[in-house]
Formats: C-alpha cells, structure tokens, sequence
C-alpha cells in the first residue's frame, strides 16, 4: 500500500471510522511518503512537527485558491473561514491573533477553573435529573457539548438563550474543513456560515451600542478605532471560528476520552482513587483518539523536504496528526492506551505559529470535567451502541449513551 492508496482509503466511511490500522500501514513507507504527483504525507512525529513549525510549509491562501477555482467564491464556508486566523498566513495571521491571543492566555484561563467547576456540577446535576429512572442519556449532547459552548459563550458574550442553538451549526460549518471530494458537499456548511455571520453581525453591533465586559465588546471596539488592527469581515470570521473552536475540539475530546474510560475501567478507577493523574489522562486521550486527525499545508520555498521526501515549491503537504501520535519511533506500544506516559506532547493541537489558541482551555476543561463525572456516578455504564460522526479530519462521537444510575 503505498501514499496514494492510503488517503484513498481514509477517505472511505470504513476508513474515517478506523483509520488506524491505515496509520500503521503508511508507519511501514516510513517518516514520510509521497501520495501522488505534487503531495507528500507527513507520518512520523518528528517529520509532522517539522512541517507544523516551518513557516515555509504555508497554509492555503483562500484568496489564491478561489481565484484558481472561480466556483469556491460562491461558498460562504470557504470565504468566511479563509477570513479568520485558522487559514491565515502572516502578517496577517499574526496580527489578528494577537488580539485573540490575551482571552486564552494561562491566567486568564486560570481565572476560568471556578467558573467551569460551577458549569460541571450544574450539567452533572442536569444529567443525574436525565437519568434518574434509569433511561439511557446522550452523553454528547447532555454534558459533552454543553459544558464546552457555556464556557467559550461566556467568555465571548453569547446571551445564554442562544448558546445551545451551535452544535448543528457548528457540525455543519465544519464540513467545509474535510477534504471533501464534491463541492455539493458544502451547502449545508454554507447554509451554517451564512447563519453564524448573521447572529454574530446582530451581536457585533448590539455590543458597540451597549458594550459589557466581554471579547466581542472588546473586539467590536477595536474594530472600530483601529480597523487596520482587524476588519468587520475579520471580526466576524474569527468570531465564529472561536465559538466554533471552542467548543469542537473539547466536545470531541470529552466524548473519545469517556469511551475509552468505558474500554478501560481501571483507568477510570485509577482517575476516582487519584492514582492516574487528569493531566495526563487527557494527553493520553490527545494522543490515542485525537480530536483532530489531520491537517494540511503548502510549500512556499523551494529546497524544502519532509524527512528527505523532496517537497518542492506548491507541493501539497498532508499531516497526518493521528499517525504521528500513534508514531513507534516517538512511542513504546503505541497501540496502547496508556496514561501514565510522561512527556506524551501529543501533536492534536497542531504546532507553530498556529497551536491551538484554545488549547489550555480545552485541557482545563476536561481535567475538571472527567474526575468530577466519575466521581458523581459511581455506576457510569454504556447505555447502548454509541454512533461516530463520518468524519476524517474531526474525530469524535454523534451519540454515546450512558445510564447514570
């Protein structure tokens, strides 16, 4: 099987439902691997973080892809998300981010651990209610999504009546990251920007009339004193790109590390009795079922290679984060789900100059979240045949229920 044939086959639904026995098969082509005439794979963990940290491996500029496909400025998704710093190169990934980068940094994160406690027990207590007479609970939309769109909402300023209307939106939105194979494909994803930039536009401008102590007030003022800082279009890409964001990555995280638990009740016994340490239970679910499996970029120099795979200018660069988590030359067994792995630094949060912004946030989350959840329902079980969403690039769980009784 060589380069080609594997994205071949991760692109089937079988090979979006398990892709890691494909992962260990493009391990065997080694650290990298061409895939076809201008595409290299990015397997290994040492080769993907190369790429991840070389400003030279570029992401794809929306504008250069649009005027090279007139079709893709039709699509909502693709223009509104090419606005914001998930797809930006610099100066003006740097200068947008900046702006961002205050709201997730450690102490105002920090700052956040009462409040997100306050949400656990308040969602755990809401679930208990769900469950009382023994009826199975979906634990994604009950608890998962949930505590994730309190948290990100409260700290952009999402009136708490509208936080619960996103996950639809959000899962559609998102398909516009897949690598998706007909552009038919988006109009569910179009539909949801469209949506998302309307909310967010009514938001912006309620704010400049009545500021409150929030990132949108914050952002919003900005925009309007110092519009070469960040534009209105801008402001609403990254807007919707954070609530987007910050809520996905954790949804998935919370979900992919409670089946696991499911799989491996000594480790949810070592988590009750504190013999397996949160932090590195969460960078063991990172690294074992990534939330995000892959991510793409582009060579913009010539002279560039992916572990001696030549990669010359507009060569296209997939990295595949679940492979190099599952890397044997990075891990002992990787096969296996082991938290008490130290210096794991599993790559699900991408590296560079576009690590995650709300990566702290996202661990801290689910630190609080899981201990508290065990330590609650003592009798947490599977409540029936859990359904993964058909995705490649977001890996996590459409349903998963659990009895709580």
């Amino acid at each position: 099987m060589d380069g080609s044939s594997i994205i071949e086959r991760l692109m089937t639904t079988e090979g979006r439902s398990d892709p890691y026995p494909l992962y260990a098969r493009a391990h065997e082509l080694g650290a990298a691997a061409p895939a076809g005439a201008g595409t290299v794979l990015a397997i290994g963990h040492a080769a993907a973080n190369q790429v991840l940290r070389n400003p030279a491996f570029a992401l794809e500029d929306t504008e250069a892809l649009v005027e090279a496909d007139s079709r893709l400025a039709a699509h909502a998704s693709v223009t509104l998300l090419g606005r914001s710093v998930l797809q930006r190169n610099a100066p003006d990934h740097g200068r947008v981010r900046s702006l961002l980068a205050s709201a997730f940094n450690a102490r105002r994160v920090a700052a956040l651990r009462p409040a997100v406690e306050a949400a656990v027990a308040r969602l755990l207590d809401g679930l208990a209610e769900r469950g009382a007479d023994g009826a199975p609970v979906d634990f994604m939309d009950a608890f998962a999504f949930r505590l994730p769109v309190e948290v990100i909402c409260e700290l952009l300023g999402v009136p708490p009546q509208d936080r619960y209307r996103f996950r639809g939106l959000a899962g559609d939105l998102t398909i516009a990251l897949e690598l998706i194979q007909d552009l038919g494909e988006l109009d569910a994803a179009d539909t949801a920007a469209d949506e998302l930039a309307g909310y967010f536009t009514a938001l912006v401008a309620e704010r400049r009339a009545r500021p409150q102590d929030d990132l949108v007030s914050d952002l919003a003022r900005i925009a309007a004193e110092a519009p070469g800082r960040i534009s209105g279009r801008e402001l609403l890409a990254n807007l919707v790109l954070l609530l987007v964001a910050g809520f996905e990555t954790t949804t998935n995280l919370l979900g992919n590390g409670l089946a696991l638990l499911f799989r491996h009740p000594e480790t949810a016994a070592g988590l009750r009795t504190g013999a397996v340490a949160p932090a590195l239970f969460t960078d063991e679910v990172l690294r074992f079922d990534s939330p995000v499996q892959l991510t793409t970029r582009l060579a913009v120099a010539d002279g560039l290679d992916v572990a001696g795979v030549p990669a010359p200018a507009g060569t296209w660069v997939m990295v595949l984060l679940g492979a190099a988590n599952h890397d044997p030359a990075r891990y002992r067994r990787p096969e296996l789900f082991d938290p008490d792995r130290t210096d794991s630094q599993p790559l699900s949060f991408g590296g560079g100059a576009h690590f995650c912004l709300g990566s702290r946030l996202a661990r801290m989350e689910a630190e609080v979240a899981v201990p508290a959840l065990l330590d609650r329902f003592p009798r947490l079980a599977p409540g029936g045949v859990p359904t993964r969403r058909d995705r490649l690039v977001l890996r996590g769980y459409e349903t998963l229920p659990v009895t709580v009784r």
